[in-house]
């Protein structure tokens, strides 16, 4: 009992002996080190195998296709090894005898016109296929056509085309050797480089290298000029960018307004700058952060508009020196800025608060009814800019800075209702904090068991917005009702209640202050 393998070889399976699969190795490593190094020797090596492949088929039966190793000695002998010739070099012509065998018929596609029949036939009979072309038109002049054309068409069908090495060296009559092999691929490579280079020396390959050649011109110089236009256009729009951001940059921060109307990316009509800074900042801090604020961005849109105009006017300039010069006062206009910036955030390093508590006048109210009082701001203009509901209203040509309260509702210790304002507010210290705390001004007022609570409050001229805030608890005794009137729903916050019902959905409906909580009451 002998082991076998399977192997798959030209696209054909075969079981061979163990013994045997060891000699086909040990042979197929020797062709491959042969050839392997050379440009063709993979063509030269699949054509080897494929050879090797219809020898085991001839050799062997459908039913029993084993290879054993006699027959791969046998397959040895009749292909050759690397050892039986000398390597031949290929720019010499010396003579080689060459081993003649059983010539077959076949089709040559590589010398065809049509079907390669007659480059066949001159291959197959020793002939200059050129000789046979002429003879067949002769037979379809004297056979009226139809007879010879349709024997050539019984030719193409019946007779195989030459597709591989060894098939090409069979229809010369010649041994499918490894030499022989090796020889008509070599001659192919050859003919086909021979091809290429007349080809290439030729007048039509010369003809058609110009017109590429021109249209790739012209395809150049399209771009270019596409490339051109593109960029003359781009420093128009880069030198109106420029021009009006310069305008409605230093209209800012002179007059207050820019004069440019809505101009998108450059800058905002409606910020006025030095007013905008006066709110947070002292009067001398504020007129060096304008300048370092106007270099800051006014550096970039000059950059700008001479980069447009370099590229419409395509002027030339030396301007290594200014270039610098300006990235050198930008960058320590930056570095002043942040140092005025961080010396300005000192001011809100504390934070301080002080509350007032009223009772309220209402010893027979069961329920208290809370509504928003009256907005007497409404209707004025109002600045474009809000930080934490803090925003500026334009009064009598006068900008108040108004803030919005929160409010919230707590069971009271007593059995009085109970007001509690706390007002808090940052400063450098925790006195100043207190004091800046102290200046805000908000109130309320009480109409019976109606309780209007202001729906703003808002600081005196000239002082300073230190993130200022006021927090609102109306305290309810166990037993009795508030009514949240539906104004009071943008000033309410994050009320506790039995429920849990949001602040939205509370509005309009009536609230029992129960010993579990705020309950609503149906």
């Amino acid at each position: 009992m002998k082991k076998t393998f399977t192997i798959n070889m030209s696209g054909t399976v075969f079981h061979i002996e163990e013994d045997a699969y060891e000699v086909l190795q040990k042979y197929l490593v020797k062709l491959k080190n042969h050839f392997g190094s050379e440009e063709d020797g993979k063509e030269i090596l699949a054509d080897i195998e494929a050879r090797i492949a219809e020898i085991f088929i001839d050799k062997t039966s459908d039913e029993n296709r084993v290879i054993t190793s006699l027959l791969v000695y046998q397959v040895i002998e009749t292909m050759g090894t690397p050892e039986d010739f000398a390597e031949e070099e290929i720019e010499t012509e010396e003579y080689i005898p060459v081993t003649k065998r059983r010539k077959r018929l076949y089709r040559d596609p590589e010398h065809r016109v049509m079907g390669g029949v007659c480059s066949g036939l001159g291959a197959y009979f020793n002939m200059d296929p050129v000789i046979l072309r002429i003879l067949f038109v002769v037979l379809l002049i004297v056979t009226s056509i139809l007879p010879a054309l349709l024997a050539y068409f019984i030719l193409w069908i019946a007779v195989p085309k030459a597709t591989t090495t060894t098939q090409r060296l069979e229809m010369r009559g010649q041994e499918a050797t490894i030499k022989n092999i090796e020889k008509s691929i070599r001659e192919e490579v050859k003919e086909v480089k021979e091809s290429y280079k007349k080809f290439k020396n030729s007048e039509s390959y010369s003809q058609g290298k110009k017109k590429v050649e021109g249209a790739g011109q012209v395809t150049y110089n399209v771009f270019k000029l596409i490339l051109k236009i593109a960029l003359v256009a781009l420093g128009v729009i880069l030198i109106i960018s420029g021009f009006l951001g310069l305008l409605g940059l230093i209209s800012s921060l002179t007059i207050g307004h820019s004069l440019v109307n809505e101009w998108p990316m450059i800058w905002s009509p409606e910020i006025n700058f030095p007013e905008f800074l006066t709110h947070f900042v002292e009067p001398g801090i504020m007129r060096l952060s304008i300048i370092f604020v106007g270099v800051l961005a006014g550096i970039p849109l000059l950059a700008i508009l001479y980069i447009g105009s370099k590229l419409v006017f395509r002027y030339k300039s030396n301007n290594t020196v200014i270039g610098l010069g300006l990235a050198g006062v930008w960058i320590l206009s930056l570095i002043l800025l942040v140092i005025l910036s961080i010396n300005q955030i000192g001011n809100f390093k504390n934070q301080a608060s002080i509350v007032e508590n009223y009772t309220l006048p209402c010893d027979s109210c069961q329920t208290l009814w809370l509504k928003s009082g009256e907005d007497r701001y409404k209707g004025y203009v109002q600045n474009h800019w809000e930080l934490n509901k803090l925003k500026g209203l334009e009064i009598n040509e006068e900008i108040i800075l108004l803030g919005q309260p929160s409010l919230d509702i707590e069971k009271a210790s007593g059995e009085d209702f109970v007001i509690t304002i706390k007002k808090s507010s940052r400063g450098r210290s925790r006195e100043n904090a207190r004091i800046f705390a102290s200046d805000l001004i908000y109130s309320y007022s009480l109409n019976d068991s109606v309780l209007l609570v202001d729906p703003y409050f808002h600081l005196d001229e000239e002082k300073k917005w230190r993130d200022q805030k006021v927090n609102i608890t109306v305290k309810v005794p166990e037993g009795k009702t508030i009514f949240l009137d539906e104004g009071m729903v943008d000033i309410i916050y994050d009320i506790e209640n039995v429920t849990n019902t949001w602040d939205g959905d509370m509005i309009g409906k009536f609230w029992e202050m129960k010993p579990e909580g705020l309950t609503r009451k149906e």
